[in-house]
């Protein structure tokens, strides 16, 4: 990078390249966008992107330069000490340039590698306004969403009959487990999901089990967000007939050993 020197260094790290690229922007200059979700390992880029807050800097080849003014001290970090914004604000740079599925991604993987909460991104509310905000902010409200449980029984069985199934059971203890749905001709059972984008690895572990149980018992466990069915009412209609058709074959269910 012009007027930044690697001295002893015949092979430059990906690191260095990043250090270089900051350096070379100037003393206010931020790794952002998609070389900094690739810093932080949420998503892979090849790109190299500077988000610099002070007077516009000189261009510089092979570097995508951001002039921004208005980033705040709180959205900026250093990580292998590297000046970057922070996780957060780096989702929200990349999410308007993301299509949802791949974004939700990206949010899913910094998860995984605990650099994002729930709670961070339900404070997008409080940055200034961006491009990538309101992507994020549909995303974290389709896959947060969660209705009462008589409006989820409004919406669901409706649904249900329309696919062909008919009107469930609700609330009932099926393999020791209380479920949102339960159709014992089919030998269905339906459970909804309903306020958290990201699930714990503990409240996964309790889910697997919830199915396994049923699975053992000659049951079809089906799974949906509460943010599938008010929100994806057609995908999941689609679903309940798919799965129904399948399940009125020759083949007869085991019955359900309620508890």
């Amino acid at each position: 990078m012009p007027g930044v020197y690697a001295v002893g260094r015949p092979q430059l790290t990906q690191y260095g390249k990043w250090m270089a690229a900051v350096l070379s922007c100037g003393p206010l200059s931020v790794l952002s966008h998609f070389a900094a979700g690739a810093l932080w390992r949420i998503r892979p880029s090849g790109l190299i992107e500077v988000s610099i807050r002070a007077d516009p800097a000189r261009r510089r080849p092979g570097i995508s330069i951001h002039r921004r003014p208005g980033l705040g001290s709180h959205e900026i970090t250093t990580h292998h000490g590297i000046p970057v914004t922070t996780p957060t604000c780096t989702l929200v740079d990349i999410a308007a340039r993301l299509p949802l599925l791949e974004l939700e991604r990206a949010i899913n993987e910094a998860d995984a590698l605990d650099l994002v909460h729930v709670g961070d991104l339900e404070g997008l509310d409080e940055m200034p306004p961006r491009p990538g905000v309101a992507g994020m902010r549909t995303l974290i409200d389709s896959r947060t969403f969660r209705l009462t449980r008589s409006d989820l029984e409004a919406v669901f069985i409706p649904l249900s009959v329309r696919a062909g199934l008919g009107i469930p059971l609700t609330r009932q203890w099926v393999n020791g487990h209380e479920v949102d749905f339960f159709y014992p001709d089919l030998g269905l059972v339906v459970e909804t999901d309903g306020g958290r984008f990201h699930r714990t690895p503990s409240e996964q572990r309790a889910d697997r089990r919830r199915d396994q149980a049923h699975t053992r018992a000659g049951l079809t466990p089906l799974r949906f967000t509460h943010g599938q069915v008010f929100h994806e009412r057609a995908d999941v209609e689609a679903t309940l007939a798919a799965v129904g058709e399948r399940l009125r074959s020759p083949s007869e269910p085991a019955a359900a050993r309620s508890a």
